[in-house]
């Protein structure tokens, strides 16, 4: 694997010497040599690298990667320029036009939303072709787990956008009183229609924001 850099490392770098992530990173090394797992090598900590520690605002938690050819690029929901936009990513765009009127773009590219300051986090960061939550309990959870124990402990408010049962199960880490949790059904076909239409985080988000003093994201996703 490669390694993490930045304000990130400084933060996490205790988590390199414990033995549980010395174990993922022997475990997770022999999967890329001898199956095909996604995201590319290069791209596992991509939410970390497009959003510095210091720039989080908004936290939105997914479970592991897409697990097609060409989808996954470290980023929960998005996926790469060019590929089709999976469903729990258009009812994502359903919500946000419903929400804030925006139109639903030709793409699912979010890296627009992690430069902004979206930390776009899977709980579990690599996985098999084709076997979602393959890597399910390998030591991604501790690491990422660590992640948001840091988050919790900042004082600059954020926004913890929690949708579907793995990323609610998140909230009893999250007791700092200057944040906003904001929870909802997963936005996928099989439960969107439970509570994920309709429940309005991309307005109560820029809300929140904007009553810290902090600039709100810009959530339109444009066209290519």
């Amino acid at each position: 694997m490669p390694p993490l850099t930045g304000e990130w490392l400084d933060a996490l770098q205790g988590e390199f010497r414990k033995p549980y992530y010395r174990n993922l990173f022997q475990t997770v090394n022999e999967e890329y040599k001898n199956r095909m797992v996604f995201p590319p090598a290069d791209e596992i900590f991509n939410a970390f690298h497009f959003t510095p520690l210091s720039q989080v605002k908004v936290v939105i938690l997914g479970q592991d990667p897409y697990h097609n050819r060409g989808q996954a690029h470290g980023l929960c929901f998005s996926v790469k320029k060019g590929v089709d936009i999976p469903p729990s990513l258009v009812n994502i765009y359903k919500e946000l036009r419903d929400d804030l009127g925006c139109y639903i773009p030709n793409n699912g590219y979010l890296e627009k939303w992690a430069r902004q300051g979206v930390l776009m986090l899977n709980t579990v960061l690599t996985v098999r072709a084709h076997q979602a939550n393959s890597h399910r309990n390998l030591g991604w959870e501790e690491f990422t787990d660590a992640a948001i124990h840091v988050l919790n402990g900042r004082e600059q408010p954020i926004v913890y956008i929690l949708w579907g049962r793995p990323a609610r199960a998140k909230k009893r880490m999250l007791d700092n009183p200057n944040h906003l949790i904001l929870e909802a059904p997963h936005p996928s076909p099989f439960s969107a229609d439970g509570g994920f239409f309709g429940s309005r985080p991309f307005s109560q988000t820029n809300a929140f924001l904007e009553s810290r003093g902090l600039t709100p994201i810009d959530w339109q996703i444009e066209n290519i």
